[in-house]
Parts: structure tokens; sequence; C-alpha cells
């Protein structure tokens, strides 16, 4: 199924192989046919078909695997992968919003008054049956 050690693979060809009866992924440039592994991988056969389909490379060097596990891949490996046919990470940038100032806005001014009104009226209520008991 995987051909020579030189073999090149597109990664729309890998991308073929994206289920439980025929698993590659791609790790380091190199191409992986992990379909027996599946079974006895520690972190359960989700993670690895969850890798499919894309350069797996990032996830593989997030988990932090034994140098034996690293040695282990050598008897998965089907090829290469061909580079240029795997896209280019693109940096999000968020879009522009304009700035924004909440004192200047009307809603400001409104929650203010919400709280200043009844602070208000809690005053005078205090301040008349102050007045109005001393009498």
């Amino acid at each position: 199924m995987g051909g020579g050690r030189n073999k090149v693979f597109t990664l729309s060809e890998v991308s073929q192989h994206n289920n439980a009866k025929d698993c590659w992924l791609v790790i380091h440039g190199k191409v992986y046919n992990v379909t027996k592994f599946l079974e006895d991988h520690p972190g359960g056969d989700e993670v690895l078909l969850s890798s499919t389909g894309k350069d797996a490379t990032n996830d593989f060097e997030d988990i932090g695997h034994s140098t034996s596990a690293v040695a282990m891949m050598d008897e998965y490996y089907v090829g290469d992968i061909d580079s240029s046919t795997i896209p280019s990470k693109v940096k999000y940038t968020p879009p522009k919003q304009p700035h924004y100032n909440q004192d200047k806005t009307p809603e400001f001014v409104i929650r203010l008054l919400q709280f200043l009104v009844p602070l208000f009226i809690l005053g005078l209520a205090v301040g008349i049956r102050f007045y109005t008991k001393s009498t």
C-alpha cells in the first residue's frame, strides 16, 4: 500500500486515507500509515483520526512523545510529502474596529443616571425623615 521509501505524496492523496481502516498522517514532512497502530495508540484512535488531512506535526509535537515513540515511527513510514501541496499557515489578524469610548455614549449617561437618581431619592428621603422627626 505504501510504495517505496522515496515515494512522494501530495496532501490530497494522503487526505484520502482518513478513516479507521486506512489512516495516514503527515509529520515532519514524512507520510506514515498508522492504520495498524490505531488500536495501540495510548491516546486512542480518535486523536490520530482527527489529525488526518493536514500537517500533523504541531499536533505531534504538542503532546511531547518519548524517544521510543519517535523511533517506532520508522516502521509506519510510507514516503514523503510534497511540501508545496501543504497550505501555508495564515497569521490571524483581527478585524479593525473603531475606537470605542464608553464614557461618551448615551448608554453610559443612562447607566449613570440609573445609579444616581435612586441614590438621590434615598438621600432625600433620609433628609426629610431626619428633619421631620426632630421637629
